[in-house]
Formats: C-alpha cells, sequence, structure tokens
C-alpha cells in the first residue's frame, strides 16, 4: 500500500476514533455511580445491549437521521417533535443524540423556561408556536403545551377550568398543524418508580448531576400517583388519529434511544438526496506573504 494511502487512512482512523471518543464521554457520564450509591450498583439494571453494538447501531442511525434532514431540507418538511415523560426519564440523552450530528442551523431544540407573568396572559399555546419550524426545519420540543396536562394540573399551576379548555383545544390546535403541513410526532418516555427513584438519587449524590435537581422534581416523586392519573387522561383525551402518542419504554437508556430514533426514522418517508461532489479547491500560495508572529500571551497555555 502507497504511503500516502496509508497516511489518509491512519488520520481517517483517527478521526473516527474522535468522533467515537465524543460519545463514549457520555457514556461514561452517564455510567458513574457516587460513592455514596455504590451498594445500589449491583440493584441497578444494566442495559440489555452491549457497548459495541449500541455505539455501532447509534452512529448507523445517527448516519440516517442526516440523511432524513437532508430530505426535509430537500422536500421543504416541517417536522415538530414533542418529548413528553416524567422527570429523569431521559428525554435529554434521546434528544441529545437524535441533535449530536446534524445541522444545527436548520434542527433546533426548544426547551421553554417556566412563562412569564405577561406569557401567563396570552393565549397558551401562543409562546409555544413561534418556536414551530419553518420550511426545512426540524424542531424538537424537550417538554411542550402538555406541561398544562401534566405539571401545571398536578402542582396547582392551572386551574381545572384551565385544564378542561386545553383538553377541549389541544386536537384541534395539533390537527391545525398538521392541516398546515407540520409532521407532528409525540414521544411518551416511560420509566418505573423504581428507576426514577435511582435517577434522582444519582443526581443528589453526583455534584455534576446536582443542577438537573429542581423543587419540582422532588415533589413529583410525592405525586407519582397523581401524575400517572394525568398522564392516562392526557393519553385518553389527546391521541388522535392525527398526532397519536408513541411510548418508548425507558428503563434500559440505551435500548430508549436507538428505539425511539429508529421508529422516528420510520414514521417519516425519506429517501437519499443527491449531491453534487465536493472538490476542495487548491489553496492560494503567496510568495511575499509572510506570517507574522503573535504575542505569546494570546495562546491559552498548553496544559495538556
Amino acid at each position: 500500500m502507497p504511503d500516502t494511502e496509508t497516511a489518509a487512512r491512519s488520520w481517517l482512523d483517527l478521526e473516527l476514533e474522535d468522533d467515537f471518543d465524543e460519545e463514549l464521554e457520555q457514556e461514561i457520564d452517564d455510567g458513574r455511580i457516587p460513592a455514596a450509591l455504590r451498594h445500589l450498583k449491583d440493584a441497578h439494571r444494566r442495559s440489555a445491549i452491549g457497548r459495541g453494538v449500541y455505539f455501532r447501531e447509534l452512529l448507523r442511525l445517527q448516519a440516517e437521521l442526516v440523511k432524513l434532514q437532508d430530505w426535509v431540507a430537500h422536500k421543504g418538511l416541517k417536522l415538530v417533535i414533542l418529548f413528553e415523560g416524567r422527570d429523569s426519564a431521559g428525554k435529554g440523552g434521546i434528544i441529545k443524540r437524535i441533535t449530536q450530528r446534524v445541522n444545527p442551523r436548520a434542527c433546533r431544540v426548544v426547551a421553554l423556561p417556566a412563562p412569564t407573568g405577561r406569557e401567563r396572559t396570552q393565549w397558551y399555546f401562543q409562546r409555544y408556536v413561534q418556536h414551530l419550524p419553518a420550511a426545512g426545519e426540524i424542531v424538537l420540543f424537550d417538554r411542550s403545551w402538555y406541561n398544562r396536562a401534566g405539571v401545571e394540573r398536578v402542582m396547582g399551576f392551572a386551574t381545572e377550568s384551565q385544564v378542561e379548555d386545553f383538553f377541549r383545544d389541544v386536537p384541534e390546535f395539533e390537527r391545525m398543524l398538521v392541516r398546515s403541513g407540520i409532521v407532528l410526532v409525540k414521544y411518551w418516555l416511560s420509566i418505573t418508580d423504581q428507576e426514577q427513584q435511582y435517577r434522582f438519587l444519582m443526581r443528589i449524590h453526583d455534584p455534576l448531576k446536582q443542577w438537573k435537581l429542581s423543587p419540582m422534581d422532588l415533589q413529583s416523586r410525592v405525586r407519582w400517583e397523581q401524575y400517572t392519573k394525568a398522564k392516562e387522561d392526557m393519553f385518553a383525551r389527546t391521541n388522535i388519529p392525527e398526532a397519536p402518542w408513541y411510548i418508548v419504554e425507558g428503563n434500559d437508556k440505551k435500548r430508549a434511544r436507538l428505539n425511539c430514533i429508529a421508529h422516528l426514522l420510520s414514521l417519516v418517508p425519506y429517501e437519499e438526496v443527491p449531491h453534487e461532489p465536493v472538490a476542495l479547491p487548491d489553496r492560494v500560495f503567496d510568495p511575499d506573504y509572510e506570517r507574522r508572529t503573535l504575542p505569546p500571551e494570546l495562546y491559552v497555555p498548553e496544559r495538556y
């Protein structure tokens, strides 16, 4: 094999290894067990998918997501994906894997904070509408207008009258979105009581994850059964043919990510978009140009 070809292959291997390391960093973070919880390690169920299979399938599915995004842009489609579920169900992990390798200019995540005083006086759906996609865009909602059917209802932030208004309006609102050409996909991430308890304990004892735990999360543990009833009511009243709910079993994070991405790809028929071959142009060299020496204090210290 010529030396140049060997060098090129070695360079490509290093690039692929760097991509792999990016996901491996997140995987190691998922698997860290704080000292205070190590006695629970054996009780916590391991993933049914081996690390090698998981990485291979994830990278394969992410390559298909790039093709899907190309198709959405090519056809001028508008794709909205809602992610709902109990606190710590794994919404953020799935969203991170979906968006990890696609173009962020045309695929964005919306995670709205609590409404302001002004927003509370607006039409309930108004603050969500402004984030809907234009042609060629994908928008992922990390929680959505279904806050009213869940946390707002259970925590008493919405009156029963407001909740009833929501249930009356949301089916027509979503039908209106679909009629306008939006492809609307709704996912519910489902975990067990025991799994949520384990994940909350991880957040409590892990300094790198404590920011994920809010007073509202702690209340969700107290009100587990109320959230269950609210979820069941939400499914019964908002599972419409134009925008059905899809439940993702989330106790096994790896399986949940792969299953959700594979299902999403199955919902939107797409084809590979032909692209013009790209050729890297030659660099222009100016024999009279001399690179200036910059002061050393401008450089970040090389500690590693």
